[in-house]
């Protein structure tokens, strides 16, 4: 395995801050006196998967790409990986770079966090846009579906879950791992080239990477008991935006959104899997500036 480099991106600066008593990486760039919006990968990536869709924002907002706790470049403490957890640490990092208020976006495991975000700190939010994700507690079925046209979408929830048994079997075999899920999951294999599948398993490979990344499964169960508590107080009464892939995991954000968060739209981009960011950045981007743009709250 590679080791992990720091990738650039042209036009945005690499930043690295304490956030609740852990480091966090995070890629800025844009406009200083923009909307700010923040950007949270999911699993297996980083983010770099929101590269293509940067430069795009970069055009009108200022631009906040961040590490989760255990991605990329950020620390991978050990502790609870329940999102209200997480979201608490990358709250503080937008904080420590001095953005008060800001749209978020989440993909994936991101979205997992940008919603407890959401609950937790909603007064600090314009908007938050979720992109197909099953959510603990929110989007995320209720059981694991067996028949073989759904279950090759989910079934990892359970193995991750599973404890040691992942770690027997992927410890050197990271790129296999990551590969399969870039490929399968995109409508197009051809999405991700090999140098982009190494430089993400190669996040997955570093020290504690692999545990990092297995720990947000391990406490989905307490990642949905927190968000629940949070709605059982208040629901989400901020703009909500639902991106699903016509191919992806979650065929109607939206609508998995809505009982949560009654401000909710939606938008299903034709032509993407999961990976909606790789697969059709023009169309996320162009959906997120819309999103940004009908606000008059920042």
């Amino acid at each position: 395995m590679t080791d992990n480099p720091v990738r650039d991106l042209p036009g945005f600066t690499h930043r690295w801050v304490e956030a609740g008593g852990i480091r966090l990486h995070a890629v800025e760039g844009g406009r200083a006196d923009g909307p700010a919006v923040v950007l949270l990968a999911g699993f297996p990536q980083t983010w770099w998967a929101w590269r293509q869709v940067m430069p795009a924002l970069a055009r009108r907002c200022h631009v906040l790409a961040i590490d989760l706790p255990g991605q990329g470049h950020s620390e991978r403490p050990h502790g609870s990986y329940d999102t209200h957890t997480v979201a608490a640490y990358v709250h503080a990092a937008v904080e420590a770079l001095g953005v008060s208020r800001y749209w978020l976006a989440g993909h994936d495991v991101g979205a997992w966090v940008a919603f407890s975000l959401a609950v937790q700190f909603e007064s600090r939010l314009h908007g938050v846009a979720l992109l197909d994700a099953g959510i603990p507690g929110i989007t995320l079925p209720d059981a694991v579906p067996l028949d073989p046209e759904r279950a090759w979408k989910t079934w990892h929830f359970a193995f991750h879950l599973v404890p040691d048994l992942p770690e027997i079997l992927l410890a050197g075999r990271e790129r296999e791992y990551v590969g399969w899920f870039l490929k399968a999951k995109s409508l197009s294999p051809s999405t991700f080239d090999d140098t982009e599948i190494e430089a993400y398993a190669a996040a997955v490979a570093a020290e504690d990477g692999l545990r990092a990344c297995l720990a947000y499964y391990r406490h989905a169960a307490e990642s949905a008991r927190k968000n629940h508590e949070a709605l059982a107080r208040q629901h989400l009464t901020l703009p909500v935006l639902g991106i699903s892939g016509r191919h992806g995991s979650i065929p109607d954000m939206a609508a998995s959104l809505r009982p949560w968060a009654a401000d909710t739209t939606g938008i299903v981009v034709p032509d993407a899997g999961h990976f909606i960011p790789d697969e059709q950045p023009d169309a996320v981007a162009a959906a997120l500036a819309d999103f940004i743009g009908k606000g008059d709250r920042y």
